[in-house]
């Protein structure tokens, strides 16, 4: 509702100043202020305020100078408008509703919500995690590496995220779906000395990464 009214205000202001501009013509200010007051009678009714009857040019009926009859035929007609106007705006919504539902079940999308809970492997160094998807008929990726760092310790090397390491692997379509196979790899790598029996200071050497370990399972 806030903005709904908000967007009217806007068009209010931007009305208004071109008709105090005084540049436009005749016929295009009369319509105009038609589309002011429109805009007006819509915005109180959907605040559940008093209708305001106006004549054929928009402008405030008098009670003292007009007619019951005819004060009750204009509100009649006021009436119908501001109706139709929101049977119009309602059917608009419908149908950009309809649309936006028809789009997405001519282009279907779906994903796979990754929880990991911990890493049970002795590595003895940190190591990296990666997470993917894999077509074993094609081999190949299909998707990008969720990286998780571990520490030597047992315990992830960003240690706010210890029990929030998630990833969601979005974008899976018709195409994907179509697929024979999909498996979830998940390999290890360790990084640290080149060899982990290298005792020997002098040869100590750190960061290097060397493939640990590999494991797989079928995700679809």
């Amino acid at each position: 509702m806030f903005r709904s009214v908000r967007h009217m205000i806007y068009d209010l202001i931007e009305w208004r100043s071109q008709i105090l501009s005084g540049t436009l013509p005749q016929d295009e200010l009369k319509e105009l202020k038609k589309k002011v007051t429109a805009k007006i009678d819509y915005g109180n009714r959907i605040l559940d305020l008093d209708l305001v009857v106006r004549d054929e040019d928009g402008n405030i009926l008098d009670p003292e100078q007009t007619s019951t009859i005819s004060l009750f035929r204009a509100h009649e007609i006021a009436s119908k408008q501001v109706e139709e106007r929101l049977q119009e705006e309602k059917s608009q919504k419908q149908n950009i509703d309809i649309n936006r539902q028809a789009k997405f079940a001519a282009t279907p999308s779906f994903a796979l919500f990754v929880n990991l809970k911990n890493v049970v492997c002795k590595i003895g160094e940190d190591a990296e995690v990666l997470m993917s998807l894999y077509d074993p008929l094609e081999s190949k990726f299909i998707s990008e590496n969720y990286l998780v760092r571990w520490s030597s310790c047992g315990l992830p090397k960003d240690i706010d995220r210890l029990h929030n390491l998630r990833a969601v692997f979005t974008d899976l379509g018709s195409k994907d779906l179509k697929r024979e196979k999909i498996s979830f790899v998940c390999q290890i790598v360790r990084v640290g000395r080149m060899e982990l029996r290298d005792n020997n200071t002098r040869k100590l050497t750190s960061g290097l990464r060397r493939p640990f370990g590999v494991a797989g399972t079928s995700a679809m």
